[in-house]
């Protein structure tokens, strides 16, 4: 077995811009790997919003369209109806999908729309400066919370899988780690796996990445994987909400 890290061909030879320590490259990684696998890669359309993900536009190597803040999930759908054997995902971020782009997600999953939704949640708006998201923690601090999030005043942490667990219609919802390499690698199953149900007609497709982020939560990239372990994944417990083609192999 061969050593070499091999780049996808789905990601072009440059530098992604992230900050040392970020987990949106094991994202990038790990999606640019599974539409390769898939055979995916050509007929990829991705849409980006605002947020850490917009510097995705720089180095992803397939069609993309760069949506308004929130709203990749209505752009997504619109490509999706209007050219349906192409594949469409979108790729966001908590503050973009769990604040300004709630409705558009929530709509998205109700109607069971055929695209797929990536998630990255690093609990904090990452690109525009640390301020407090739907995901943040309570008591994690935030530049909007200086004294940590407080549930009297800020409200709880937002649950997406569980929230969009209650429609009927979506296919597929998962949570996943990147903080452990066990952790990785089912991120890795949970994203083919979503891209799956896409490919064979399926309703909604969702996947949640718990992530970190060393500049705003003030830390050493490796401790905010110890941070994660013993503090987000306890508020965000990782898991497959739904898999509708498990429960029917069942």
């Amino acid at each position: 077995m061969s050593g070499e890290m091999i780049r996808t061909t789905a990601i072009k030879p440059v530098p992604n811009a992230f900050c040392p320590g970020c987990l949106h490259s094991m994202a990038s990684k790990l999606i640019g790997e599974s539409l390769e696998e898939l055979g995916l890669i050509e007929k990829t359309v991705m849409v980006i919003p605002v947020g850490c993900s917009t510097m995705g536009l720089n180095f992803w190597k397939m069609d993309m369209v760069s949506a308004a803040h929130g709203r990749a999930p209505a752009v997504a759908v619109g490509i999706k109806r209007v050219q349906p054997e192409s594949f469409v995902f979108a790729y966001q971020g908590d503050g973009d999908l769990a604040s300004i782009g709630l409705s558009e997600v929530l709509s998205a999953a109700n109607r069971g729309e055929k695209i797929t939704v990536i998630f990255a949640n690093n609990s904090t708006y990452g690109m525009t400066g640390g301020q407090l998201a739907p995901t943040t923690l309570v008591g994690q601090k935030a530049t909007t919370a200086p004294r940590g999030r407080n549930p009297e005043t800020e409200g709880y942490p937002t649950d997406m899988c569980a929230l969009l667990n209650v429609f009927k219609a979506p296919s597929f919802i998962a949570r996943c780690a990147l903080n452990s390499v066990s952790g990785v690698r089912e991120a890795k199953r949970a994203i083919k796996r979503a891209f799956q149900h896409q490919l064979d007609g399926d309703a909604f497709s969702f996947v949640e990445l718990m992530t970190n982020c060393p500049t705003n939560w003030g830390m050493a990239p490796l401790d905010t994987l110890k941070f994660m372990e013993e503090n987000t994944l306890k508020q965000f417990p990782v898991g497959v909400l739904r898999d509708r083609k498990g429960e029917e192999q069942e």
